[in-house]
């Protein structure tokens, strides 16, 4: 167990602190950047502490202060001035709240605190919440440096609330592990209702919790053979003091050369009973018969096996008994090692036969820090909100195979970093899902699609200039906006190429998390809209053209005219500035309109086709509600999804538009649709009537999550 060192702690820069341990003669300098580190210290409001053997996690709130870009009507409908903007836009400054988690080595502890203590400004607590087996060690020297009083907590209590917190909050955070996949990583959708549920905590001995609802738990069973178990005879059999080192010996193991299988015994499988050959009948059952010296290798691997396998039956005796199907493990005996995560899997999978899964979590590692954070903030109830994970802010699912990467298993002085904002209001299922257990918002898994993943993180990165060149022309009067582009696209390229080579970093990788991560990065630099001013002359454009395109539709043949809708919506949506071949026509011809568009239209069939389905469906009676998951700006709202919904209403469809709750390139935010959608109602008597008869029309859809 690595203890804190009283290390020679020293201010070598402004906002910059270096420390140095003298363990064992190694120079062990970490710096830390409060730009990066304990990010926006000066604001942190209450703290909590969860102290493990070898690593520390400290979890902290503060409010953080950025610029948000605000859109309020003109209000001039009918008054002639059609030459004035349909909205004016204003950047203000917005306080949000923020948790911050932070994962370092105990070795470390004290510089930690010492940085933490020359950083407090507007503290307003007087109490940490600690929690662990090292918050009792290193409570004296918490309170001297802090000083604030330490108060501590259950820890189970905190790791079942810390769990709860994290399956409620960040919809990828359970995953199986899949040895030789590509990715290893497999991510489960979060049930809408997370229990009841099996948590196996996998410390110096095992836990077995069942989980019934936020604050209703019991411990079921558990076992004196864990982690610790594999820690102790792995330091006995391979003079291996290092956990870490112990697993790296393990991963190199053949087990087979020290354990007994049912073929040593029978020549084969033992048909009768269903005994495969390569099935261990005897861990370390060789060692009594051979005479010959065991490689420490093999001798690790045989031991994390018959521990690994033995924490599997008990897990699948447990979940069996209690009727419970989701099973989650944890503690640090997993710690993201895919050498522990493989063995416990195989394990669950041949005593289950397959019907139960082992479940493993992203951020595992805060549990205990996250639940100590709840407990000393219940007044505040931080329940009550949802809160969704800052990528611009967060490390990310850092584990991969330790033969690929062994310098991730290594890095020593360094730190991982989870960020949580408060949302604006909490999210809540779609009610018109019919089974939100099963919907997936998103069409294509990135993570498991190697070829689109390609695609779409060459696309991303192409268009960064373009997004840099927007954000800087979104604030002309701003002297350092250059400055501050520059520091997104660097932060934002080096964004895209960890997720080239983890793309399981931040759980499913999809197009919508690429967008999520490009906003969350421009937000970290105070851009929080830099295609405001190109939606708003788009909106103002189309919105000239509204009326002469309904007129022509009017005109049609009902089946000309359904036609007609349809195309509209196609070339509409032509027009996203997510596209580099479209941005590069929209930078280069502004002349490019909707009529262009629907020229460059491919005959049919298209690519997915169900035009005629849709003809023999409108033949019958009218829908009773439509929803519509609008896109972007403009040409596309305005002239494309606008004149389809007027065919709905006239038909008595209800029809709810569904838009972001935040900028994402030229999408319409549900601000600025709410002023579009005013302004032709005030111009289509068809609109105006739907409105009145069932509002409201605009619905947020916080970002089509």
């Amino acid at each position: 167990v690595e203890t804190a060192m009283a290390a020679d702690c020293t201010k070598v820069a402004a906002g910059v602190w270096t420390a140095r341990s003298a363990r064992d003669g190694l120079d062990k300098s970490i710096t830390l950047p409060p730009d990066e580190i304990f990010r926006n210290l000066e604001n942190a409001k209450s703290f909590a502490i969860d102290i493990g053997g070898s690593l520390t996690k400290l979890a902290y709130y503060s409010t953080v202060q950025h610029k948000v870009a605000k859109v309020r009507s003109f209000d001039h409908y009918g008054s002639g001035h059609d030459d004035e903007p349909l909205y004016e836009i204003s950047v203000q400054e917005e306080i949000t709240a923020r948790l911050h988690f932070v994962k370092f080595e105990n070795a470390y502890i004290e510089t930690c605190l010492d940085f933490i203590k020359a950083h407090l400004v507007n503290t307003e607590t007087k109490v940490i919440k600690a929690t662990g087996g090292g918050a009792h060690k290193f409570k004296n020297l918490i309170e001297k440096k802090l000083g604030l009083k330490v108060d501590k907590e259950d820890e189970m209590t905190c790791l079942i609330k810390g769990c709860n917190f994290v399956l409620r909050n960040i919809p990828h955070e359970a995953f199986v592990y899949v040895k030789h996949a590509d990715p290893e990583f497999r991510f489960q959708t979060t049930h809408p209702d997370i229990f009841p549920y099996l948590l196996v905590n996998i410390g110096s001995g095992v836990s077995i919790v069942r989980v019934e609802s936020e604050d209703q738990f019991e411990r079921i069973g558990g076992s004196s053979i864990g982690g610790g178990t594999f820690w102790g005879l792995g330091a006995l059999l391979t003079q291996t003091k290092r956990f870490d080192e112990l697993l790296q010996l393990a991963s190199r193991g053949q087990h087979t050369n020290v354990d007994m299988l049912v073929r040593d015994i029978y020549g084969g499988a033992y048909e009768s009973f269903g005994l495969t050959g390569d099935l261990i009948a005897s861990s370390f059952g060789k060692s009594a018969t051979t005479d010959k010296e065991f490689t420490k290798e093999d001798m690790a691997k045989s031991l994390l096996h018959m521990i690994s396998n033995d924490i599997g039956q008990l897990a699948c005796l447990y979940a069996k008994l209690h009727n419970l199907s989701r099973v989650y493990f944890g503690g640090f005996f997993i710690r993201g090692h895919p050498v522990t995560m493989h063995t416990i899997t195989y394990s669950i999978n041949y005593f289950t036969k397959g019907e139960v899964q082992a479940l493993f979590l992203r951020h595992e590692g805060y549990l205990g820090a996250i639940g100590a954070f709840l407990k000393g903030a219940e007044e505040d109830n931080p329940n009550q909100y949802s809160w969704g994970e800052n990528y611009a802010g967060s490390s990310g699912l850092m584990s991969s195979s330790p033969e690929v990467h062994p310098m991730q298993r290594t890095r020593s002085g360094t730190f991982d970093m989870l960020e949580m904002d408060r949302l604006d209001r909490q999210l809540v299922n779609l009610p018109l899902l019919h089974d939100a257990s099963s919907y997936v918002p998103d069409t294509v898994d990135l993570t498991e699609d190697a070829m689109a993943r390609e695609y779409w993180l060459s696309c991303f990165e192409d268009a960064l200039d373009g997004v840099v060149k927007r954000a800087v022309a979104s604030q002309p009067q701003s002297l350092d906006a250059p400055e501050r582009a520059e520091k997104f696209r660097q932060k934002y390229r080096h964004k895209l190429q960890t997720l080239r080579h983890q793309p399981f970093a931040y759980g499913s990788l999809t197009v919508r998390s690429l967008l999520d991560t490009r906003e969350h990065c421009l937000n970290e630099f105070n851009f929080p809209d830099p295609y405001s001013k190109v939606k708003q002359r788009e909106n103002d454009v189309a919105l000239k053209h509204f009326q002469k395109v309904v007129r022509n539709l009017d005109s049609l043949s009902m089946e000309d005219r359904q036609f007609a809708l349809v195309k509209g919506l196609l070339a509409g949506n032509v027009f996203d500035w997510g596209a580099k071949a479209v941005s590069d026509v929209l930078e280069t011809n502004s002349a490019f309109g909707f009529e262009e568009a629907m020229k460059q239209l491919q005959a049919r069939p298209w690519l997915v086709d169900a035009y005629n389905d849709w003809i023999e469906r409108l033949k019958g009676p009218p829908h009773k509600c439509a929803l519509f998951f609008v896109d972007n700006s403009g040409i596309d709202i305005i002239l494309g999804v606008f004149p389809f919904v007027r065919e709905l209403l006239s038909k008595g469809t209800e029809v709810i538009l569904a838009s972001n709750s935040g900028p994402a390139l030229n999408d319409v935010t549900c601000c600025e649709l709410t002023i579009v959608t005013e302004r032709i109602a005030a111009m289509d008597s068809v609109i105006r009537y739907g409105t009145e008869l069932h509002p409201p029309l605009v619905q947020d859809s916080f970002r089509k999550r």
